[in-house]
């Protein structure tokens, strides 16, 4: 049951609000089907499967709002998830940032988030996968330990004022990280796609792998500040802590990057270099997303920053009307504009530089510069004349990817990660405070 045609979905919604007696009513459908399968040195440690439709009934009198959930349908189970809404909303306090539910909408189309060929995955494909990997670290005496996870879903919605919302989604991610016999070489890759025919796990392996061959005896060499090639997989945190953070309301009660002193925010304000570019796109062939927002806000085509200048910020409904500003909702993913360099040619075009794979255990220090610490891992390489030369010991980080984008040399060609389009980024003087012993 887990993945309902747009009739089908929408028949149980107009069920369920045929059963309130709210002033007004919401009710969301998600389903989900999918499948893992994890891997530990070599060998298969777990495998599951999932598949599950839950219903969230919102019910509201006035200001005053409950929510259940359920996951059975039959009509005693739906008119009992809907009165347990009712009766916590009559329990519940008025809120003050209280906006009534939306109307009908008009959605962009977005097929391309939906592949027949991934929610097709079959028990035998992801072992079949996790397998060639696991072969190909034999093969070259490594240990490796990878997760392979796959899913199809839908979201449906529906209201009592008229608002009508279906879309369908599809997922496969990968992650594999190797590490050399003696455990003092580590190497990592990480994909996700919505299409399976551009997933191939060997490929992503064969990229781990050579990175934790070449990591071992790695030298130590003093922090400081250095020229650094960010991988994707390295700069994606970051840079989506940042995309996190550009919240209007945030921003206007002083507690962002984004808030300037006296009051306001930095809209129409020149915060980054010139050569940044970002946009969400839920349309984006690479990265289709859906189409509405969790509220049922549309979701279109907005440039964040352009050109350095940031040009959107996104809030909820309560603070787009209390503040008279454009009310957009927060991005799925993102895309930062790039070039046509892999992280190989900026490899060759640097003189002296490091090479980081990933960032990991990333924390907080400072939101209002969005100042982040945090440790290289998994292969981090000293660059001399376009040369990798040897690896070096990894690095605890202190850095603001405002700042990073303040100091970029380049900027390469944008891959798929985590729902976003994200380049490999060349950044001067990128501070790293101390060693780390970690791997």
């Amino acid at each position: 049951m887990a993945i309902l045609s747009k009739d089908e979905a929408q028949t149980i919604l107009k069920k369920v609000l045929s059963f309130s007696t709210a002033d007004e009513c919401e009710v969301t459908l998600n389903g989900n089907s999918g499948g893992n399968v994890r891997s530990a040195r070599n060998s298969i440690s777990t495998a599951g499967a999932s598949d599950n439709v839950s219903l969230a009934v919102q019910s509201r009198f006035g200001k005053r709002s409950g929510l259940a959930t359920c996951n059975e349908f039959d009509e005693a189970s739906l008119r009992r998830c809907v009165q347990r809404a009712e009766e916590i909303a009559k329990l519940a306090p008025e809120s003050p940032e209280y906006v009534p539910l939306l109307g009908p909408q008009t959605y962009l189309a977005s097929p391309g988030s939906f592949a027949a060929r991934t929610a097709a995955i079959t028990p035998d494909y992801r072992a079949e996968q996790i397998g060639a990997s696991m072969a190909l670290c034999d093969q070259k005496k490594l240990s490796s330990a990878g997760f392979f996870s796959d899913s199809s879903g839908f979201v449906a919605k529906r209201n009592s004022k008229g608002l009508e919302a279906y879309q369908q989604l599809t997922s496969v991610d990968f992650s594999i990280s190797v590490r050399t016999p003696d455990g003092t070489g580590s190497g990592y890759a990480i994909a996700n796609y919505t299409d399976l025919a551009r997933f191939d796990a060997a490929r992503l392996t064969r990229v781990a792998a050579d990175k934790a061959a070449s990591s071992v005896n790695a030298k130590a060499i003093e922090p400081g500040k250095y020229t650094v090639i960010l991988e994707p997989a390295a700069a994606v945190d970051l840079l989506s802590n940042m995309m996190d953070a550009m919240d209007a309301r945030n921003a206007d009660e002083g507690r962002s990057f984004l808030s300037k002193k006296g009051g306001g925010n930095k809209k129409g304000e020149k915060v980054f270099d010139e050569r940044v570019t970002i946009y969400s796109d839920p349309t984006h062939p690479d990265v289709p997303d859906l189409t509405f927002a969790g509220d049922g806000r549309p979701q279109k085509k907005v440039t964040w920053v352009e050109k350095g200048v940031v040009k959107n910020l996104y809030t909820s409904r309560f603070w787009a009307q209390k503040s008279g500003v454009p009310d957009i909702a927060p991005p799925g993913g993102w895309i930062m504009a790039g070039g046509t360099q892999s992280t190989a040619d900026l490899i060759k075009g640097t003189a002296k530089g490091i090479l980081v794979t990933r960032l990991y255990y990333i924390r907080a220090v400072d939101p209002q510069t969005l100042l982040y610490t945090g440790l290289t891992r998994d292969g981090t390489f000293y660059i001399e004349n376009g040369v990798i030369k040897f690896p070096v010991k990894n690095f605890r980080f202190n850095e603001s990817p405002v700042i990073m984008l303040n100091n970029l040399e380049a900027i390469g060609k944008p891959v798929r990660l985590g729902g976003n389009l994200v380049p490999p980024l060349k950044i001067r003087d990128f501070t790293f405070t101390s060693l780390s012993d970690a791997v």
